[in-house]
This record gives C-alpha cells, structure tokens and sequence, in this order.
C-alpha cells in the first residue's frame, strides 16, 4: 500500500495522535495529504511527511459545506482532484457522500487493521480500548467485524 495517495480527515489525525501512534501512518503510506482546512482543525503540529494542500475547486468544497463540516468537504473535494486516492474518513454522513462519489475509503479503525495486517501492531483490541477511552466512538458491530476479519475473535 505504499504507493497509494491517502488524504486524511481530522478524525483520523486526533485519534491517532490520542492513542500515539500517529507515526506509525508513514509505515503503511508514501504520501499522506490533507488540507489547510484539516490542519486547522488539528491544530498540532505536523510530521514532515504530511502534506497539507489547498483544494483548487472551492466552489465544490463549498458545495460540499452545505451538508458536510469544512474539514471532510474538503478531503472529499481534494480527493475527486486526485487520481488513486484513498480517503481516511470516519464521520457516517462524510463517508456515504465519499462512497457516492465513488472514492475509496477507510477509517481510523481501518488503518489500525492495516497496521496488524502488515505487524507493525500484534493485535487491535488493545488499540480499540484506547480509541474508546479517548473519546472514539466505536459500535460493538464494527468493533466485532473487525476483530472477526483480524482474527481476533
């Protein structure tokens, strides 16, 4: 997966950032991008290896601002820029206008099953509690389909 383009939403950054481990996103992706508008929500400093860039069809972002807050209206605007994109996203109504447009996606949960899948981590459970206790809403169905498919359960 290294040579896939990943733009990342907020959610992702600060979940991973909670739980400390958002260094370990350089070990599944070459390039990680978000926009001016994702870095001013994060409000931390940034790695070097993630790229912040401006969305150059704002009138489309701010289409996309009717009904998606500004930080995943602009993923998702960046991301219909972009060629082999895969979007970071976690926000229920954010994904589904993602999915409509046809992007690829995943969330933070997504990207922790990454990890596992390549062992850079053992085992996701932990890392669930600790998104939990953080504040990360996970569903018990998510939760369970994912350690299903990590076999875990």
């Amino acid at each position: 997966m290294p040579n896939v383009i990943v733009i990342t939403d907020t959610s992702c950054l600060i979940a991973l950032t909670k739980i400390n481990v958002l260094h370990l996103l350089c070990k599944l992706f070459e390039y990680v991008i978000i926009t001016e508008e994702i870095y001013a929500e994060f409000g931390e400093p940034l790695p070097e290896w993630i790229e912040v860039r401006q969305v150059s069809n704002k009138k489309y972002q701010q289409l996309l601002e009717t009904t998606l807050d500004k930080g995943e209206a602009s993923a998702i605007a960046l991301a219909m820029e972009l060629k082999d994109v895969l979007l970071v996203i976690d926000d229920l109504k954010g994904r589904k206008k993602a999915e409509q447009l046809g992007l690829e996606i995943t969330g933070t949960l997504g990207i922790l099953f990454y990890l596992k899948q390549i062992g850079v981590i053992s085992a996701l459970k932990p890392y669930f509690e600790q998104l939990q206790i953080a504040g990360f809403r996970i569903t018990p169905t998510i939760m369970e389909i994912v350690l299903q498919e990590s076999g875990e359960k």
